[in-house]
C-alpha cells in the first residue's frame, strides 16, 4: 500500500497490528482520526497510554480492576465462598453480561495445552488452590471452554484440591464442546450456569 505520508504509513502500521484489523480497515481509522480535532485525537491516545500503564490485575483473582482488588472481590454482596473459574477476562465480561453469576472469579490466563507448551506453571493456578485451601470456599465452578485443554485443566484442578469438602460443578454443556465462552448468547451462558453439573460426570 502506497501512501503519500511516512507517519501516515507508520500509524496504519500501528493500527493493523490489531487484532481483525486489515490494511484497509486500518487506513480508514488513521484517516478518520486526521478528521478530528487535535484535542480529541490527544485524548483517545492518553486514554490509550494511561490503560495500559495504570490498570490492574486483582490481586486475588486476577481480573482486571482500577485497584489492587476488582469490584467484585472486593463487593460485601457478591458471594465470596462461591468462585468461578475462567480462562480469559473476556469470558468475565461474558458471564457478568448474564446477569446470573453473584460470586467471586478465577481468571486463570488461559488453559493447560501440552502442544502449545502451555503448562500448569504458566496459568494463575496456584493462586487459585491457595483461596480453596483457605478453608471459605464451598463451591467451585470451572466455566472453561469444553474442549481437552478445558477439561484437562478442570480435571488437573481437582486432582490437586482432592479429598476436599469444596462441591466442584462444571457449566452444562448448552456450549457445545470445542465451542469458545465469549461467543456464547447470553441466555446460553445463563443456563449453562443455572445447571451446572458436578465435575465427575466430565470424561477427559
Amino acid at each position: 500500500m502506497q501512501l503519500p505520508s511516512a507517519l501516515l504509513e507508520h500509524a496504519v502500521s500501528e493500527f493493523s497490528k490489531l487484532p481483525g484489523i486489515g490494511k484497509k480497515t486500518a487506513l480508514r481509522l488513521a484517516l478518520h482520526l486526521l478528521k478530528q480535532d487535535t484535542d480529541k485525537v490527544r485524548a483517545f491516545g492518553e486514554a490509550i497510554v494511561r490503560m495500559r500503564e495504570e490498570i490492574h490485575f486483582c490481586q486475588r483473582c486476577f481480573n482486571i480492576s482500577d485497584t489492587l482488588l476488582c469490584s467484585t472481590c472486593s463487593n460485601p454482596m457478591r458471594k465470596q465462598d462461591l468462585i468461578c473459574v475462567v480462562e480469559s477476562i473476556r469470558d468475565v465480561i461474558a458471564i457478568e453480561s448474564t446477569q446470573q453469576f453473584s460470586g467471586t472469579y478465577h481468571v486463570l490466563g488461559g488453559v493447560i495445552s501440552p502442544l502449545d507448551g502451555v503448562g500448569p506453571d504458566q496459568l494463575n493456578i496456584e493462586p487459585l488452590l491457595e483461596r480453596a485451601r483457605s478453608g471459605d470456599i464451598n463451591e467451585i465452578i470451572f466455566a472453561l471452554n469444553p474442549n481437552i485443554q478445558g477439561d484437562t485443566t478442570i480435571y488437573y484442578i481437582q486432582k490437586k484440591l482432592l479429598p476436599s469438602p469444596i462441591r466442584f460443578t462444571t457449566i452444562a454443556r448448552g456450549i457445545s464442546f470445542g465451542g469458545e465462552l465469549e461467543y456464547a448468547d447470553e441466555m446460553t451462558l445463563a443456563r449453562s450456569l443455572q445447571h451446572r453439573m458436578p465435575v465427575e460426570q466430565l470424561r477427559v
